[in-house]
């Protein structure tokens, strides 16, 4: 099974440049499938990792960053591949 967990955060107005770098700079313990990182507007960054595990497996994620950094607590989804390769 394929599990995706998805983390994404607001930075602090002006702040999405070193928001990004942060994220991309986080190592995991373990290498995922593939990992993601996206931005969009109002200083978001979005990193998306998968996994060969099952749905409820314990799984590293990105920590939380500086409550300096950002407006608010990351979110947290984790989704399970139903369709595709």
């Amino acid at each position: 099974m394929t599990v995706a967990l998805m983390w994404e955060a607001r930075a602090v107005t002006g702040r999405g440049g070193e928001l990004l770098a942060w994220a991309r700079a986080q190592e995991l313990p373990r290498v995922p499938l593939r990992r993601e990182t996206l931005r969009a507007p109002q200083d978001r960054v979005l990193v998306i990792t998968w996994w060969d595990a099952p749905y409820g497996a314990d799984l590293p994620e990105l920590p939380e960053p500086d409550a300096g950094l950002v407006t608010r607590a990351v979110h947290r989804w984790r989704f399970e591949a139903v369709d595709g390769d």
